[in-house]
This record gives C-alpha cells, sequence and structure tokens, in this order.
C-alpha cells in the first residue's frame, strides 16, 4: 500500500522569536506538508539510520476490525509509506538505537505491554522489558536512549480493557544488563520523554487527564499536571526534578525532541489551536507551528533532512523545515557475536 506526499499548509507563529537570536527556530518561511494520510492514530516518529521515517499507528480494535495496530516507514526520498510490521504489539513510541536497531514502546488495548528491540537487518525481535516487581506494566508509552545504551520509558495508562497492575503511573530505566529501574514516581502521568545532547538533563512531557480510559458522554474528569518538567541525571542513573521547562493552562504536551543547542520541541495537544511549540532550556518560548490535526508526537530526520521536523497528528504524517538540526545518538557499530 502506497500512501504520497497530500499537500501544503501554512505557517503560523504563535509565540514571539527572541530578537537576539541569529537563526531563528522556526524561519519566517517555512512550511508545514502533510506527507502521509489515513492512519487511525499516528504517534511516535523516528529517524532510522538511512533517513527514512518509521512511525506508529494505533488502531482501536473494535472500532478497525480488530486490527492491532501497524509500524509504517516512510521514504523522505520517494515519498511512499508502506507497513513494515503488523501487528505492532499497539506499538506507540519508536527510537533507533546506536546500532540502528528499533526500540519500541509497546502499550495496552490489546498491545504487548513492554519494550522490545527489532534488529533491522534479520528482523528478529527481542524483548528488554515485560514487567516490573512480576507485575505488567501499564501502557508503556514513550521512549529515550541515553549514550550509555540505556532504555527510558514512560508507562501511563490512557486507555485499554486490562487491569493497572502498577501502583503508580511511572519513568522507568532499563539498563543493558536487563536491570529495569523505577526511576521517577513524582511526574503524576508521564509521556513524552527525551535527553539533553549533554546527557545531564532528562526532559518529561506530563499530560495527566485525569482518567485511565473512556468514560461515559457526558462525565468529566479533572484534569492533573500538565508541563514539561526537567530533571537532573546523576551518573549512577538516578534522577532529581529539578522543575518544570514550561507549564500549561488549556492542553497539554504529548511527544518531545530536542536539537543540537539543547532546545525542546514538543506537541501540544490543544483542539482549539493544534500546534508544536519550542522551548530554550531556560524556558524561553522560541516560537509555535500551527498544525492542522492535533499532534502526537515529532522527531527530527537525519542527514540532509536534520533540520526537518517531522509530526504525527491523528491520521497524518506531517514534516516542515525548522530553524534547527535534530539531536540523535552517535552511532556505534552493533557487536554480534561469531
Amino acid at each position: 500500500m502506497l500512501r504520497r506526499p497530500c499537500g501544503l499548509f501554512a505557517l503560523a507563529l504563535l509565540g514571539a522569536v527572541p530578537a537576539a537570536a541569529q537563526r531563528p527556530a522556526i524561519p519566517p518561511d517555512a512550511r508545514v506538508e502533510k506527507v502521509f494520510a489515513g492512519g487511525f492514530f499516528l504517534e511516535g516518529p523516528a529517524a532510522a539510520p538511512d533517513g527514512s521515517i518509521y512511525f506508529s499507528d494505533i488502531t482501536n480494535p473494535p472500532a478497525s476490525g480488530w486490527q492491532l495496530g501497524h509500524i509504517w516507514r516512510y521514504d523522505p526520498l520517494t515519498g511512499a509509506a508502506r507497513i513494515y510490521r503488523s501487528p505492532s504489539g499497539q506499538s506507540n513510541g519508536l527510537e533507533f538505537d546506536a546500532q540502528g536497531r528499533l526500540v519500541a514502546a509497546e502499550g495496552a488495548n490489546w498491545g504487548g505491554r513492554r519494550i522490545t528491540r527489532t534488529d533491522l537487518a534479520t528482523g528478529r525481535a527481542t524483548a528488554l522489558a515485560m514487567a516490573f516487581n512480576g507485575r505488567a506494566f501499564n501502557s508503556p508509552n514513550d521512549l529515550t536512549i541515553d549514550e550509555l545504551g540505556r532504555v527510558w520509558f514512560t508507562d501511563p495508562r490512557y486507555s485499554g480493557p486490562e487491569t493497572i497492575e502498577q501502583p503508580v503511573q511511572g519513568v522507568y530505566r532499563v539498563d543493558p544488563d536487563g536491570t529495569v529501574t523505577l526511576v521517577i514516581a513524582d511526574a503524576g502521568k508521564p509521556n513524552g520523554i527525551a535527553f539533553a545532547p549533554d546527557q545531564r538533563t532528562l526532559y518529561v512531557a506530563v499530560n495527566d487527564n485525569g482518567a485511565t480510559g473512556p468514560l461515559p458522554a457526558g462525565v468529566r474528569a479533572r484534569p492533573g499536571l500538565s508541563a514539561v518538567l526537567a530533571y537532573d541525571v546523576a551518573a549512577d542513573g538516578s534522577v532529581h526534578l529539578r522543575g518544570p521547562l514550561v507549564e500549561f493552562r488549556t492542553g497539554g504536551p504529548d511527544g518531545i525532541a530536542v536539537d543540537t543547542e539543547g532546545d525542546v520541541w514538543s506537541s501540544v495537544a490543544s483542539a482549539q489551536q493544534p500546534s508544536v511549540c519550542t522551548w530554550a532550556p531556560d524556558g524561553r518560548e522560541l516560537g509555535c507551528i500551527a498544525v492542522p490535526e492535533v499532534p502526537s508526537n515529532v522527531a527530527f530526520g537525519r542527514g540532509a533532512e536534520r533540520s526537518t521536523l517531522y509530526i504525527t497528528a491523528r491520521t497524518g504524517l506531517y514534516r516542515v523545515r525548522v530553524g534547527r538540526a535534530g539531536y540523535h545518538l552517535p552511532a556505534t557499530p552493533a557487536v554480534r557475536p561469531d
């Protein structure tokens, strides 16, 4: 099945860019381009070493004829997209490690509720984390990988009929030896996650909608904290809350990415003004991009597209050229047994 570019959307700047900036984070002539359409609920874009973009399509099984999620691969050179894996285990966040292997956070709603890693050369997948203290995870949502090869992932619950077994909606760290550690339990309802380029700051997007699943018509929950939090990271992998980079009164952050200058980019899930915004490490807003659909996640391309920001937004995949280059893990050749 092929999907090709579907048109252009004008850019709207919602936030002011500091006059002192030599290069604006969002150029005045930037344009948001739709490159894929027809997903159920798109999430987790990630740039592969070859420059292609992998992203998740989270299906609602009862409403989709019991489809159990897909992972798509989009080729920026041809504009074509094909399903790479189906079912996906209801994968959400995706990331490539330093050896070019695809790491996926598989969520609930008839999904895997685990972290897996796939060797693209062989197609073989390995489970990195399947439970904590003998109990299934809530619904692994998003992940990031540090330069020591440790996988950090968020574990909230937004939907799914499975029993919730963990006492908190936390953030976990998976060490290279397979040890799984709960490192953050004070973030409320963590969602997106990303490291600063210097590896000393971990950013966690918090979007507490007040519920762990759909509510009856006319019944509303009280939302909790909505913010991007900054955590100091110690050499041993422990973390300490520094405080919010930014807090939201309406809407909330979802997926996040960082550029080489340390700026943080986040999708802002607001029905009133769907957008992607960026902040400097000191919390200054550098600008916002209007998106035609409510966005879910963001990721920078690679190579010639390192300054292209990819955005998953409900049913579509979008891209926009920005004034920053994305940060990616330094490549490390895989060590294979003889």
